[in-house]
């Protein structure tokens, strides 16, 4: 059954919220670590509202976060924080995207993240992998089978 255009905002809000609800459960209820950071809330409205844009398939979901958080963390770790590498480390972010055709704009905060944070390495795998994959995995499940929709359009 195709769901009424009238009821998709209340859906994707539901939907956002069980997702960012999932990961902050699994990082304040349980000890497998930090699931969470700030710009998974603007993933959610990507993978929900945008379903159909090149900025919310898997991929870029993914690969968009991991790129971003790993120049974030080089430019911390080498550089430290200045209004240089807070520039310099979001530019570089979105060049890179551009190049490797993994655009995901949520993403393009990640450096930030990365500085005004000062996060190790270990925040690679928590929040940023596992966080994605959570992301990615109920975006196709709430997609597909409960608003069945064609998502993704691609997986690479």
């Amino acid at each position: 059954m195709k769901i009424p255009k009238k009821f998709e905002p209340l859906l994707a809000g539901l939907f956002a919220s069980i997702i960012i609800g999932i990961l902050s459960f699994l990082s304040f209820e349980t000890s497998t670590g930090f699931w969470l950071m700030f710009s998974f809330g603007s993933s959610t409205l990507i993978v929900l509202v945008f379903h159909n844009s090149e900025f919310a398939q898997p991929a870029n979901v993914f690969f968009g976060h991991l790129l971003a958080i790993v120049i974030g963390i080089l430019f911390n770790e080498f550089l430290g924080m200045s209004y240089l590498t807070l520039g310099l480390s979001v530019g570089t972010t979105v060049t890179l995207m551009m190049y490797f055709k993994i655009i995901h704009p949520p993403a393009a905060a990640n450096p930030l993240i990365a500085l005004f944070a000062d996060v190790s390495l270990s925040y690679i795998v928590f929040p940023v992998i596992v966080g994605s994959i959570v992301i990615v995995v109920l975006s196709v499940i709430i997609n597909r089978y409960l608003l069945k929709r064609n998502y993704p359009v691609r997986w690479f």
